[in-house]
């Protein structure tokens, strides 16, 4: 009975562990399969989680880069308004400056070269300003205006043109030079419309540059073309071109005041320039000495009176002055007539542009295999309008 009972106990212990090592053999079979399943789809999905963190870095990078740039875009605008800025303030504070200065009287210790060079300073890194001048005594409607106008326009788009009869001289004259009284004498005592249109010449020029130009002339070719590629146009800061130059055995005495004569019908200057300052001295002492003496009547039918006074003589010597004082011009060696005769091509000395003869007094029709084609600025037709000013004896 004991062992039957016994037996028994076995047997059931037996039916109970032979289930649980079944059931725990399954569980632990089932958790393997669960993990290697868990672990074959994280390494399927590696490739992916992997790309997009890639993909997260580089749009993260970029957005960088894109908020980079724009500062950087942002900044560059700050700092062009910033300079525009600066660059208004500049200008207003030197029309300010100017406004005091006009205030201002001129000193009277002041010698008449100072006070020019008080009210008009000299710039020769400034650029020559864009600015045509030209006088004309008829109504502003005459056809030869018109069609200079259209000329010098067409071939000169931006320049600003202005075309002056008497009454528009005087007051510019009167505007610019108001301070300056030995100026206005001398304007108002010049005895003949030719006088005084020479004279303007040079006092509009000092005043504000750019291009002094006959009525009887019409362009070849655009301003800025009359300097060579190869000069740079900061260094120059006049351009004037030779209106004779005598050959060998010629008696040029007769119609001429210097045997190279540089013309005055064309003139391209920055506003300032010593040689402006100088012609305009140099005349207004000649003319308020004659009046002095009692001097002013002559024979201006002479083109040599024009010329040693006013015109294109007297314009020579000042510039030849010019040359040859080495603290204005900086050349050491003495220029000469011979320095000019004959040139075939713009001529630099110092800061003055010199072309040939043929420059501003070109031929009205051009051939086109002409050498000289490149150097034809300027056609003047000399009508020479002033020989009809009235014979006055001395």
């Amino acid at each position: 009975m004991a062992k039957s009972r016994s037996f028994w106990k076995v047997k059931r212990l037996v039916w109970f562990i032979v289930p649980t090592i079944v059931l725990v053999l399954l569980v632990v079979r089932f958790i393997n399969n669960s993990k290697a399943t868990d672990l074959q789809t994280i390494l399927q999905n590696l490739p992916t989680e992997i790309s997009q963190s890639i993909n997260n870095a580089n749009n993260k990078q970029q957005k960088d880069a894109d908020i980079m740039s724009r500062f950087e875009e942002l900044t560059e605008q700050l700092l062009a308004k910033q300079e525009e800025q600066s660059k208004e303030f500049e200008r207003e504070r030197k029309v300010l400056e100017k406004k005091i200065n006009d205030l201002k009287p001129v000193p009277d210790d002041l010698t008449l070269r100072e006070k020019l060079a008080y009210n008009f300073p000299y710039d020769p890194k400034a650029r020559f300003p864009a600015f045509i001048w030209q006088m004309w005594n008829g109504k502003m409607d005459d056809i030869e205006v018109l069609l200079s106008r259209q000329q010098w326009g067409d071939k000169n788009p931006g320049f600003v043109h202005e075309v002056f009869n008497d009454e528009l001289m005087d007051a510019i004259v009167r505007h610019f030079y108001h301070r300056i009284p030995e100026i206005m004498d001398a304007y108002t005592t010049m005895p003949t419309r030719i006088l005084k249109i020479d004279f303007f010449k040079y006092l509009i020029l000092l005043a504000r540059g750019g291009v002094y130009v006959d009525m009887d002339t019409f362009p070849v070719q655009p301003i800025p073309n009359w300097i060579p590629e190869a000069i740079e146009p900061g260094e120059i800061g006049m351009i004037v071109g030779i209106e004779h130059d005598a050959a060998p055995n010629t008696d040029w005495k007769k119609n001429f005041v210097r045997r190279l004569q540089i013309g005055n019908w064309v003139i391209q200057a920055k506003p300032g320039h010593p040689i402006l300052r100088e012609i305009v001295a140099q005349i207004t002492e000649l003319t308020l000495h004659r009046k002095e003496e009692n001097s002013l009547r002559l024979n201006f039918r002479n083109d040599l009176t024009v010329m040693g006074w006013t015109g294109s003589g007297a314009w020579t010597d000042v510039i030849f002055t010019y040359f040859n004082d080495y603290i204005k011009s900086g050349l050491r060696s003495k220029i000469t007539w011979r320095d000019f005769h004959d040139i075939r091509r713009p001529k630099l000395l110092s800061d003055i542009l010199v072309l040939p003869q043929f420059s501003f007094a070109s031929p009205q029709t051009i051939e086109n295999d002409d050498p000289r084609k490149k150097f034809y600025f300027v056609v003047h037709s000399a009508t020479r309008f002033w020989k009809g000013a009235p014979k006055v004896e001395q």
